[in-house]
Formats: C-alpha cells, structure tokens, sequence
C-alpha cells in the first residue's frame, strides 16, 4: 500500500540541532565519549522546591484536567510576575498556559495566517520558526541580518519589508543562536509598527550583560511567548505560556481546547512555585552560566573561531568557522565522528548562519574546556594537512 502524506508534512526540515544530538547519542552508545553543545538544555538540575512542589500536587490529586486556559493561580503568578519585573499590566484572562511554547507557536501562527500570508523574522533566527510558519500556510520573510547588529533586525529593515500580506513580525531576545540582546530603543520603535509583534521571551532570566525589556513595555499590542523550560531548567517538563491581546484570547483558547486540551495539572502547581519562590536559584544559575560564557567569549577567538557578536543572553555563542568550511553541517558532522564534541551547524538557523557553529555552554565548565582542547587538536590537525 502507497501511503500519500501531504506536502505540508514532507516540507518541514530536519531540525539539525536534534539530528546531531541523535548521531551523538549513537555514538556514545557504541562507547565514544561525547561532549554535548549542540542543545539548548540546562545541565542545573530543576530547583528542589519546584521537584517538591510537583510530588506533594500529585500526591494531592492534582493529576485531572485544568481550565483551558491554565490554572488560575499560575496565570495569576505569571501576571504578577510581569508586574514585579517589568512594571507592566498584564490580565490574567490575557495568559494562555499549554505545554511550552511550542504548541503555542503553531496555535498562534495558524491563528494569524492564512495561505500565503507572511511573517518577517531574522536570518539566523531559532531554525524551527520558518517551519511552524510554513506548516500553518504563511511564508517566511527573512531578514539577513548583521554581526555589528548582534544579528538583530534593524527597525528601518522591518519597515522596508512590511507588505500588505504582513501579518506580524517575529523577534526574540535574548536570541537562539547568537544570545544577542535588543536594544530597547529599536524594540520601541518596532512597538509602533503596523502590525503586531511577536516576541519569543523563552530566554528572559538569562541575561548578563545590560537590560532585557519585555515588548509589553512598549506596547499591550503583542503576543509574547515565555516560558519555564531554559531560566528555571524545566525542559522536560513541558510548560510555557502565550500572553495576547484581550480581542485574541478566545480564539486562542477554543484551538488549545480542541488541539491540546491543557498543560499538565501538578506541572501547573509546579510552575506556580518556581515564579514565586526561586529567583534565587535562577540567580544562581544565570551566574553559573556567565561564568562559562566569559569563558568561550576568551578562549574562542584563540582557537581561530571569532565570535563576530558577543553573546550578552541566553546560553549561546555563534563563532565563525568558514575558514574550516563552507558547508557548517558537513563540518559539525566530521567534528563530532572525529572528537566527540557536539555542535550545531549555523545553517540549521537560516543562511545567514551557513559557516558559523553554534556553541551552547549549557554544559559544566569542565566539559566546555575538555571540548576546546579536542577542538584545538582538529583545526591543528587540519592545518597541518593542508600544508
């Protein structure tokens, strides 16, 4: 039997972070010892108080379905939160809680856009956008972006690329792959656009050098994805939310009904616990974390990978590799078969990235040092060869 599946589904591209991650996890299988910075995953455990939160919920009960929309008290910590952090209004009945910000995505953009109705985002920008957009029937429109800008789209670019079929424009700071943070200047101005802006703020929290802003600042005219996963270290456990317009929320709402019904319950009552009482752990962690960072913004440049944009967010560093190849998955791939070291390719973010490595420094001091010192036996290694 021939099964047809639709060219939607045979469009989406493999996401090479995961496809690198996965080879990876053969190999160290088969006994390699592997170095993993290729993902976006914190190595910090999840803060005990949240663990114990999650077990006394289930032990409770707290195992049944929820509104919708979330728990009211979560999407009553979350506003309360921006109000604490930001200074900034925000109306419970406006936040939708799901199970990350990834069902969120697709439930926005299939909300937004109809067949051929376009978003504009950065080139490189998180490699999974283009393929949410797509598979909700919009086209992407990318804007190649600069290194002295921290691969950061300039408002005067947005402008120039706005057309009638623009349904929104997508940013996010602090940036995957570049950790890049917007100016709060341009992020005002982009405020006063057209059309609203969408601002992925998964990496709120993890910002070392100046000041994060939330586009709620500027304007109530958004969509902002946040989320649990990277600031707290709860990957796995799912949980994220999209704060809207009041005239949005419940169309959003009947989709997450229909589509995803809601985000788990005790994940919920955890979640609640981490906005509440663990900003210190995050504290903490962010301060590990830049500990790394100065690190690899030091010792990178030495090995001949010059970070053209220096990370100030998140927990990323996208260097410069072009002079090892052209063609950054090949290279990411020959890097892993020879050392063990796992990164990933800068195409994976768009053709902008194409001959730059992402490093994540998502993974202890030791591990990142062990991973230079194997990476400056290759590019010797390579040099010598080509002598």
């Amino acid at each position: 039997m021939h099964i047809e599946l639709s060219p939607r589904a045979l469009h989406v591209k493999p996401f090479l972070a995961m496809e690198i991650m996965e080879r990876a996890k053969e190999l160290e299988a088969g006994g390699r010892d592997i170095i993993y910075l290729c993902l976006g995953e914190p190595d910090l455990p999840t803060p005990e108080p949240v663990r114990n939160a999650a077990i006394q919920a289930i032990e409770a009960g707290s195992t049944t379905y929820t509104h919708s929309l979330g728990l009211p008290e979560i999407r009553q910590a979350i506003a309360d939160h921006y109000r604490q952090r930001y200074g900034v209004a925000v109306e419970a009945s406006r936040i939708l809680v799901s199970a990350g910000t990834s069902p969120l995505m697709l439930l926005l953009f299939s909300a937004l856009l109809n067949k051929g109705d376009e978003l504009i985002l950065s080139d490189p920008s998180y490699a999974c956008y283009p393929n949410f957009i797509r598979f909700a029937g919009g086209e992407p429109v990318f804007l190649r972006t600069r290194a002295e800008d921290g691969f950061q789209p300039r408002p005067e670019h947005i402008r120039e690329n706005l057309s009638p079929r623009t349904r929104g424009i997508l940013i996010n700071s602090p940036s995957n792959p570049t950790g890049s943070v917007l100016p709060s200047a341009w992020l005002a101005e982009m405020a006063t656009m057209p059309v609203p802006l969408i601002s992925d703020e998964i990496y709120h929290g993890l910002t070392y050098e100046g000041e994060e802003r939330s586009v709620l600042e500027f304007t109530q005219n958004a969509f902002v994805l946040g989320g649990f996963s990277k600031a707290y270290a709860m990957t796995g456990w799912r949980l994220g939310y999209l704060i809207v317009p009041a005239s949005c929320i419940r169309t959003l709402q009947c989709l997450h009904q229909n589509f995803m019904i809601c985000a788990g319950n005790f994940v919920q009552v955890a979640g609640i616990t981490a906005l509440r009482d663990c900003q210190q752990d995050v504290a903490r962690m962010r301060a590990i974390y830049d500990q790394r960072r100065r690190y690899l913004i030091e010792e990178l440049p030495k090995l001949g990978l010059p970070l053209h944009s220096c990370p100030t967010g998140a927990f990323y560093a996208l260097a410069d590799a072009r002079h090892l190849g052209q063609d950054s998955r090949k290279l990411a791939l020959t890097i892993l078969e020879e050392t063990g070291v796992a990164l990933t390719p800068g195409v994976d973010f768009g053709a902008g990235g194409e001959g730059y490595l992402r490093f994540s420094y998502a993974n202890s001091l030791d591990n990142i040092k062990l991973a230079l010192a194997r990476l400056r036996q290759f590019i010797a290694t390579r040099a010598a060869d080509k002598a």
